[in-house]
């Protein structure tokens, strides 16, 4: 079953969305590069990694006033899901978005209107070395 893997958080003033949930929640941050996308973006661990948890997320600079926090479900094969958005009544908000390491991303709207993200992790070939 997919389930919520990741959350986006933008925000206008970075330094002051990390103060509030630092103090409020306990949250850690952590710069990072994200390929491709030249915006400030803080990695975000909400906590320990447990059975159904979802502990990762990420903080950037909002660049639209539109912009909300957006969550996304993990799922084994992207172009099925995207197939199945359009038949029952959503459709796509945005592209694939292909990013090293990380794998494909959209962004669909939902039945009832809503944002939300879908992501399909990056399938990397295994190597193994050819036993004679």
């Amino acid at each position: 079953m997919p389930n919520i893997s990741y959350f986006e958080v933008p925000a206008d003033d970075v330094k002051r969305a990390k103060k509030f949930y630092t103090d409020i929640l306990g949250w850690d941050f952590m710069p990072t590069q994200v390929p491709g996308i030249q915006v400030e973006y803080w990695n975000i661990s909400t906590g320990k990694s447990g059975k159904d948890t979802l502990n990762l997320g990420g903080l950037y600079q909002r660049k639209e006033p539109s912009s909300h926090i957006l969550m996304y479900a993990l799922v084994d094969d992207m172009d099925k899901a995207l197939a199945q958005v359009e038949r029952l009544g959503g459709r796509i908000f945005s592209p694939k978005m292909t990013l090293d390491t990380v794998g494909i991303l959209v962004t669909i709207i939902d039945s009832e209107g809503n944002l939300i993200g879908l992501w399909e992790r990056e399938k990397k070939a295994a190597t193994y070395p050819h036993s004679r």
